[in-house]
């Protein structure tokens, strides 16, 4: 497994490792046995003293340089209007399809959410996760649960680090938070998360929705797999660095789950995708969602929409705070190309087995980037 990107894309989906006592489902039991992760001291609290040269198993220098350009032609993300979307305007829809298909990242304005939640959020989440750590030590992982402060799936003393802290946990449903930690975020945090919560289910429920009229599918076609959806919240500390360049923040990957709704709390740029062999970095917008497709949504549209590899860099002068929130199907669910989307002209290219299923495939394979998608692909002739 490669370390912090293949365990780290995948974990965020939300999905409790104890299954509920009464609960028989598979619901619950994914992840029980993929392992822990080794407690790593904050980065935000290094970041603090007065360090010329950046630690030793934080170095990784080698990473791929951002795209630099000085034109007004530089490539950006698109950005879609939610209520243009809502009054069926036929060019909006279009525009979304393409950004669908031909970058799986776009922006999302007008979306509905009360800006006053929005605003509150962003002071909450940069509130917590700069609250003193003798307050995080309530909340941070322990040997046998990854939800929480810390970092994700580190299994050496060797392994190279990431320059940032996260807080992990599962959002909803609401029977699936972990007790030990969902009810002891302070509030008037705790409320406004809760309600956030409900909101960014109706707006990937929303999204999804245009998918399916911007493919021609039948409705609810692609959206029935995603009932009772999970969700997870992953909040996210990128301090500034003395050597940005030698340092990553985020490791490339794209992500295991359907549909990804990012915040970024206070509009420092960081976040990058990989289009046509370049990082392109992503201009925050106010009061604007970042919305990525995610693997499991390209498999469900047979590869029409796309998952695309992102990473987050940091720099020198100022910290990033971001708060990604995960959707993906439960593990009961069946998943592969929705019938609608395959044809005699465009044969599923996707296996097609459980949520479950999906998942151990994930886990079983040295993953980088998205190589998901090549362990669920089917290999013949058509598909060449």
């Amino acid at each position: 497994m490669l370390p912090g990107c293949g365990y780290d894309t995948g974990i965020r989906y939300g999905y409790r490792y104890e299954p509920k006592k009464e609960d028989s489902s598979l619901e619950g039991k994914m992840f029980k046995n993929f392992g822990t992760s080794i407690l790593v001291p904050s980065v935000q609290e290094l970041a603090k003293q007065p360090i010329i040269e950046v630690p030793e198993r934080y170095l990784q220098p080698n990473q791929d340089p951002v795209v630099v350009s000085n034109t007004t032609s530089l490539q950006q993300v698109p950005v879609i209007d939610l209520s243009k979307l809502l009054s069926e305007d036929a060019p909006e829809l279009e525009k979304f399809d393409h950004a669908c298909k031909e970058w799986g990242f776009f922006q999302l304005i007008n979306h509905g959410v009360d800006p006053t939640l929005v605003e509150n959020i962003k002071i909450g989440v940069g509130e917590f996760l700069t609250l003193p750590a003798e307050e995080k030590k309530k909340l941070l992982q322990t040997s046998d649960d990854m939800e929480g402060f810390g970092q994700l799936f580190v299994t050496s003393e060797n392994q190279k680090l990431e320059w940032a802290d996260l807080f992990y946990t599962t959002t909803l449903p609401s029977h699936g938070r972990n007790p030990r930690l969902f009810p002891n975020i302070l509030q008037p945090f705790r409320d406004n998360l809760d309600t956030y919560c409900l909101e960014m289910k109706k707006v990937c429920i929303t999204i999804i929705k245009h998918m399916e009229k911007a493919l021609k599918v039948e409705p609810n076609e692609m959206l029935k797999v995603l009932d009772d959806m999970v969700q997870s919240m992953r909040m996210n500390y990128y301090p500034p660095c003395p050597q940005p360049e030698n340092v990553i923040g985020l490791n490339p990957h794209s992500d295991a789950g359907a549909l990804t709704i990012l915040l970024q709390a206070n509009e420092i740029e960081g976040l990058q995708i990989r289009k046509d062999g370049q990082w392109i970095s992503i201009k925050p917008l106010t009061n604007a969602f970042v919305i990525n497709v995610g693997d499991m949504l390209e498999i469900i549209t047979n590869g029409i929409y796309r998952s695309i590899e992102h990473r987050a860099i940091v720099n020198s002068n100022k910290e990033r705070i971001s708060i990604a929130t995960f959707h993906s199907a439960k593990m009961s669910k069946v998943i592969g190309p929705t019938p609608g989307l395959v044809t005699q002209e465009r044969p599923a290219l996707f296996k097609t087995l459980t949520v479950e299923e999906y998942f151990k495939a994930f886990f079983s394979n040295e993953l980088k980037g998205k190589s998901i998608l090549d362990v669920m692909r089917i290999q013949n002739e058509n598909n060449k």
